[in-house]
Order: structure tokens, then C-alpha cells, then sequence
């Protein structure tokens, strides 16, 4: 039997009758476009700003958008420098691009592999505005000491929350520790969307009023267009599936967690194999599990010789891709993120995984 990496067809059938519903509800209400009259738009952005502990949700088409939208309310733009991870999802770097700054990549944690504070001030230019810390595979990045650094230079911190959607860091969720945050709802993601979605969270009243006027055409209300914005909206659909999903993520959360001790179990004989860390003050989500090893070509045919995906996340950390050689990065300026590519490894995780699904793929592992 075929083991996927991700099994949305599980979760899928698990809430089935509550998510056709849902959709079904919003195509008799004709409710499709998110704005100010969208009930299901309102409701899923009160409950998630609640389930946050923030102030202000914002929905978006995505969270590309949202990372774009926030950028643009605190007035960045051409010239300007932002500090991201080298190693996350292009998502974060694109974005700094996409409104005219320049994406200044700091190397990997060496044991965590969210941003390393510690190669962060060193990075700092007058020109930098912003700090974006992801929450690399579900786990919080040191905020404590990325706040102290932002606030001792003023800067900007923005939340990369694509992939904890509550992860905890010292008793506070992910998204309210920064000045804002950026969330991706893709359907992959631990709370996904059957589509692309995205929102911004924030408790600064100020920056919700921008990036909800920037995400939908810059208008104060219709036809009242007080800036040039986009169209970046959050639908209907996509809001009511969100709205169902939102009342059990907690649960599957725990069902991450007891696969991820399940996993750490069989694996802790392999003296081969880094399975993941987490300090005693956070609370990782696991959205990924990911494992380092050094003889990764050879297990991944293993394991598709068994059925089983796997997945690398990322294979080229950001300051090497292709779209980036132009900044001449080389592997010692990274040594951390550029010696982890050939060795990272994210192996199936996701809520309805079963122990004898996980046994099975340590076995090919070890």
C-alpha cells in the first residue's frame, strides 16, 4: 500500500459532511467574493484573529500576498533591505523583490534551522527596514533575541507563519510576537484551503487598515480609491472550508506530535539519522518532519521502492538559486544552510498517519 507524503483525500473524508455543507451553504448565499459583506470571509477572520490571540485578521488570496501587502504598509519599497532565512520557501525572499527592496539572506540555525539570530546584526545596513523570521517546519525561530536586535536597531519584525499555524514560543502564538504576520492557508499547510488563501495578522490598527485597503484595490470603501492596490482577496469558499477546519486544527496537532514521538522512537537507534529538536520553551507544530542523513539518495530509492514519498525541503537553500546568482553567494558564506542541502530529508506527516505506516518507513530507514 502507498504511503503519500501528505493524504488531504484522508482529512478530507474525515470532516466531509461538515465541508460540503460549508461549500454548499456559500453557493446558496452566493457569497463567492471576500470584502465588507462576506459573512463567511468575517466570521473565519474573528475566529482565526481569536484562535491567534490577535487583534486584526486580514484574509488575502495567499500568502505570497500577504508577505507582498505587509511589506508595502510599512512603506518598503526601492532601496530598502530586508534580512530573510536562507533557508525557506521562495515565498519570502520573492515578496522582499516583488516591491522594489532587496532580500539579504542570514545562514540557518545550526540545530533548528530557522534563522540564526545570532548572524543576523551583523547583516544590518542603514538601509535595512525589515526583519522576516520564518517558523521553519513548525517550529518557532528565537523571537526574543530577533525583538531585542529590531528593537535596538528599529526595525521591523514580520512573521513568516506559513507553516506554524499555532506554534507556541514562550506561552504566545506564532504571529503575535513581531509587529505583524504573514499566514498561507495552501491546502498542504496544517490549516489549508482547498485553493490558495492567506491572511495577515496584526494588533497595530494602523497597518490592518492599509493592507486590508492595499488587498482590495486600494479602496477606503467602493469606488473610494484612496491608493493603487491590488486584488488579494480571500473567497467565500475558501473562508467557510477554513471556518470548519479551524475547530479541529488543535487536535490535529496533537496527531502531528504523537507521529513525530512514534517516528523519534524507531529512529533512535540509527545513530545515522538527526531527527528533529525542539527546546523545552517551544511548542513545534511539525507541519514537516524533517531528518538529516548521509546517505539521503540511497534511502529515497529505498523508500520509493517500498511506495512510500518523500519530499526535500529545500533542495537549494535560497542564496543559490538560479534567480539569485546574480548576488555571487558561495557555500562558505552559508556553511550551515549550503552543508544541510545534501542531508535534509522530509518524510510523511500529516494528522491521520498510522504507527504501523511509520514503522514501516523507519524500516526502510534503518
Amino acid at each position: 500500500m502507498k504511503i503519500p507524503f501528505v493524504d488531504l483525500k484522508a482529512q478530507y473524508e474525515s470532516i466531509k459532511i461538515q465541508i460540503d455543507k460549508a461549500i454548499s451553504d456559500v453557493i446558496v448565499d452566493t457569497a463567492f467574493i471576500g470584502g465588507k459583506g462576506n459573512k463567511y470571509v468575517q466570521q473565519f477572520e474573528e475566529s482565526f484573529a481569536n484562535y491567534i490571540g490577535a487583534q486584526y485578521c486580514i484574509g488575502c488570496a495567499n500568502g505570497t500576498d500577504s508577505l507582498e501587502i505587509l511589506l508595502k504598509s510599512f512603506g518598503v519599497g526601492v532601496g530598502d533591505e530586508v534580512i530573510v532565512p536562507a533557508n525557506s520557501w521562495i515565498s519570502t525572499s520573492e515578496a522582499v523583490s516583488a516591491v522594489g527592496a532587496h532580500p539579504v539572506f542570514v545562514d540557518s540555525h545550526p540545530v533548528y534551522y530557522t534563522i540564526d539570530s545570532a548572524g543576523i546584526e551583523n547583516k544590518i545596513t542603514s538601509k535595512t527596514k525589515v526583519i522576516i523570521p520564518v517558523h521553519l517546519y513548525g517550529l518557532p525561530a528565537e523571537m526574543d533575541e530577533i525583538m531585542v536586535i529590531a528593537k535596538k536597531h528599529d526595525l521591523i519584525v514580520i512573521e513568516d507563519c506559513a507553516q506554524s499555524h499555532g506554534a507556541i514560543y514562550k506561552g504566545r502564538k506564532t504571529g503575535t510576537i513581531g509587529h505583524a504576520s504573514s499566514f498561507s492557508f495552501y491546502p498542504g499547510k496544517n490549516l489549508g484551503a482547498y485553493g490558495d488563501a492567506g491572511c495577515i495578522i496584526t494588533n497595530n490598527e494602523e497597518i490592518a487598515y492599509k493592507a486590508r485597503m492595499i488587498a482590495n484595490h486600494g479602496q477606503k470603501e467602493k469606488h473610494n480609491h484612496i491608493i493603487e492596490g491590488r486584488n488579494s482577496r480571500l473567497d467565500g469558499i475558501q473562508a467557510a472550508i477554513l471556518n470548519v477546519k479551524l475547530s479541529y486544527i488543535e487536535k490535529w496537532t496533537e496527531a502531528r506530535r504523537n507521529n513525530v514521538a512514534i517516528y523519534n522512537m524507531y529512529l533512535k537507534s540509527n545513530t545515522g539519522i538527526q531527527t528533529p529538536i525542539e527546546p523545552s520553551y517551544s511548542h513545534h507544530v511539525y507541519h514537516l518532519y524533517v531528518i538529516q542523513l548521509h546517505n539521503r539518495s540511497e534511502v529515497i530509492s529505498r523508500l520509493k521502492e517500498s511506495n512510500i514519498e518523500s519530499a526535500i525541503h529545500y533542495p537549494v537553500a535560497l542564496p543559490f538559486l538560479k534567480c539569485y546568482q546574480h548576488l555571487q553567494h558561495r557555500p562558505q558564506n552559508f556553511p550551515i544552510s549550503s552543508g544541510q542541502m545534501p542531508k535534509i530529508l522530509s518524510l510523511p506527516m500529516f494528522p491521520e498517519l498510522t504507527e504501523s505506516n511509520i514503522k514501516k518507513i523507519c524500516s526502510v530507514l534503518i
